[in-house]
């Protein structure tokens, strides 16, 4: 028996905690509410039975970071083209440096692809020029998700917000403890309720309310699905890539906001594009004008899984419903997926959540 196991073992004998799926302690029962109302009073430590935190310490220690392994960032596809943001409203497009308008991009949130430079000129297109004050340069993330080798030993999180760990659930971030940073992997031991959110240990004396985080979820396999395919939690704002009933993948996404809401429900890729053009809400406040988006797959009509360039905000919603990942991360869901013989992949769209 492992380590891990007799302390779980021994914690069910004694009655002091009840246990999620994943091995998890809910901080739940008359000694938990004792504890969560005095954190750091008789027989408890950090909102937590003092015997039941002891033993959890070894576990915190031994177990610091989630055993997986990131995916690299592909730095060529990250730079395969350069992108500007044009700023400043309304654009003009000039038939060369200086010369003469031939066109205008309405205002929005709108993005050109760079095919060339002179002097404070842009070449955007064959024959289309825009003045380099017009236009902002934009950074891809570099982030990217994780490859999951084996049973995660414990839940695991990205944290969202730098935060400062609090000492107990509920308690304010301690300011003179490290902040923990934005994209930052972290185990999750415990949990306990606070005025309605959870609140997770990740380590020592180091709690996290749930808002903060987003946390990996795994979901069994509909029965229609076979081979290799996708879930997508929209509470979460995590996908994880499936082999039949095995996690392999799991990483940060962005689905779309509360008026462009991505659907629930199982679907399947009908429609792939190494890069494509996107478009939407012409003459509306909203209308943007995306070229060249990477790794598409359509997998809900106009709705798809794609790279993103002009963002860094995985982990929440962002989009017009499409599932936004980094570069690096649409890239290996494009090419595993087709490696695997799966062309027409499923997409399993659920939420674990409702946002309140």
């Amino acid at each position: 028996m492992s380590r891990r196991r007799l302390i779980i073992a021994t914690l069910s004998l004694l009655s002091l905690l009840a246990l999620a799926p994943a091995g998890l302690v809910r901080a739940s029962g008359p000694e938990h509410a004792a504890c969560l109302s005095d954190p750091y009073g008789p027989g408890c430590t950090a909102g937590l039975p003092t015997v039941e935190y002891q033993m959890l310490l070894d576990e915190m220690l031994l177990h610091p970071h989630p055993d997986v392994r990131p995916l690299a960032p592909n730095m060529q596809e990250i730079a395969r083209f350069a992108f500007r943001r044009i700023v400043g409203g309304a654009a003009t497009i000039y038939d060369a440096p200086g010369g003469n308008p031939i066109g205008q991009i309405a205002e929005g949130f709108n993005y050109v692809t760079v095919t060339g430079v002179s002097g404070d000129w842009v070449q955007v297109n064959e024959g289309q020029w825009m003045p380099a004050s017009q236009l902002a340069v934009v950074r891809p993330s570099e982030f990217t998700g994780v490859y999951l080798d084996g049973e995660l030993e414990y839940p695991m999180a990205w944290v969202l917000i730098p935060s400062y760990p609090s000492p107990y659930p509920g308690a304010p971030g301690d300011q003179s403890r490290p902040v923990i940073p934005r994209y930052t992997r972290v185990n999750i031991f415990a949990t306990a309720e606070v005025n309605g959110w959870q609140w997770y240990l990740i380590g020592p004396e180091a709690w996290i309310i749930q808002t903060s985080v987003a946390r990996v979820t795994f979901v069994e396999r509909p029965p229609q699905v076979k081979g290799r395919w996708f879930a997508v939690d929209l509470y979460e704002q995590v996908l994880v890539a499936y082999e039949e009933d095995t996690p392999v993948f799991a990483t940060l996404i962005s689905s779309g906001l509360e008026d462009w809401p991505t659907n629930e429900g199982i679907f399947k890729v009908w429609s792939r594009q190494t890069n494509g053009h996107m478009s939407g809400a012409e003459g509306q406040t909203d209308f943007y004008s995306l070229e060249n988006v990477p790794w598409v797959m359509y997998f809900d009509n106009a709705i798809s899984l794609h790279g993103t360039y002009w963002h860094d905000g995985f982990g929440y919603r962002h989009s017009h419903g499409c599932v936004n990942m980094s570069i690096t991360d649409a890239h290996w869901a494009f090419t595993w997926s087709l490696d695997g013989g799966y062309e027409t992949p499923y997409v399993y769209v659920y939420s674990t959540g409702k946002y309140k």
